[in-house]
């Protein structure tokens, strides 16, 4: 059976929207735990300012707490998300400080919608992509992979319905930029399998070929809004994609897609991806019975946090 590759972003951006405090202990007992569980990546949070994203205000000091662990399984990727030269220094000083590798991908973000670029970065979709050519050239010199985030790949909240051309000429600039895979994102989990293959169709034809020719460089990122995204991870499938994120226990939920009194549903999860990457004939490093732990983990951690912000 062919491998596709999971990551689970539980840590970030399963994580980053929660209002209640999440003790610092309790983040890297998630991050040792999915670790466990096979994943082949796990996102473990952000260098983004305090003062936007409050629960990710230690991304420092859990960088450095999982320094002090023994080193992860051979395969397994850290990764984490940076918004500008600032963070990619701070994610360099971790495996400075650490003298060995504990962080080996960051990833960047920008939308194929100008709208939610500017609301979500203060900047437009090409502001964005020429403030990571800095970022990439250090990450090239510090041996470290990049991922480059495209947010609104289906539809954006302000926009509607974002066109598959305009997705793929954003994942073109990415590519020319010199990133190392492309993650398409359905932000408000708006996607069908139809609109999703379209999309997916659209960027692939724009990318030069040893994009299309290689196993992992594009990546697909799913909210389940809807209840659609299971569906849409077959399609995927079928049209050649080998690379998903999840977020255990299904954490995460665009504040966008939120309606006052209902919190949005999260990423898709991940014990449901593996099952449907499986019930498809394909085959993944992870154990779920080894993920149900740390979805009881997850569960609990969220819970807390949301009693105590009330």
């Amino acid at each position: 059976m062919k491998n596709v590759r999971v990551i689970d972003v539980a840590p970030r951006d399963g994580l980053q929207n929660e209002a209640g405090v999440i003790a610092l202990d309790e983040k890297a007992k998630l991050v040792r735990l999915l670790t466990l569980s096979g994943i082949d990546e796990v996102e473990v949070t952000s260098f983004v300012s305090p003062k936007w994203v409050p629960q990710l205000a230690d991304a420092r000091a859990l960088c450095d707490v999982l320094a002090n662990d023994p080193p992860k399984p051979a395969g397994v990727i850290y990764s984490v998300l940076i918004p500008n030269e600032k963070g990619m220094e701070q994610a360099v000083e971790v495996n400075e400080r650490a003298g060995r590798r504990v962080l080996d991908k960051v990833s960047v973000f920008t939308a194929a919608s100008q709208t939610f670029s500017r609301k979500n970065t203060n900047a437009s979709i090409e502001e964005t992509i020429e403030r990571f050519r800095s970022v990439v050239a250090r990450a090239k010199a510090s041996s470290l992979l990049v991922r480059g985030y495209v947010s609104c790949a289906i539809a954006c909240p302000f926009e509607g319905a974002i066109k598959p051309r305009e997705v793929a000429d954003v994942a073109r600039r990415l590519a020319d930029l010199g990133v190392d895979e492309i993650s398409l994102g359905d932000t408000i989990g708006a996607g069908t399998p139809g609109t999703v293959v379209d999309m997916l169709d659209a960027v692939r034809a724009t990318l030069p070929g040893e994009w299309t020719s290689g196993a992992f460089g594009i990546n697909l990122h799913l909210h389940d809004t809807f209840g659609r995204a299971a569906d849409c991870v077959v399609a995927a499938l079928g049209a050649g994609i080998r690379s998903f994120d999840g977020s255990v226990a299904g954490l995460g939920g665009c504040p966008y897609a939120s309606t006052p009194g209902k919190r949005a549903p999260g990423n898709i999860d991940t014990t449901l991806l593996i099952r449907t990457i499986r019930d498809c004939g394909f085959s993944t490093h992870a154990s779920v019975d080894m993920l149900a732990a740390a979805a009881a983990v997850a569960r609990s951690m969220v819970s807390a946090a949301r009693s105590s912000s009330l």
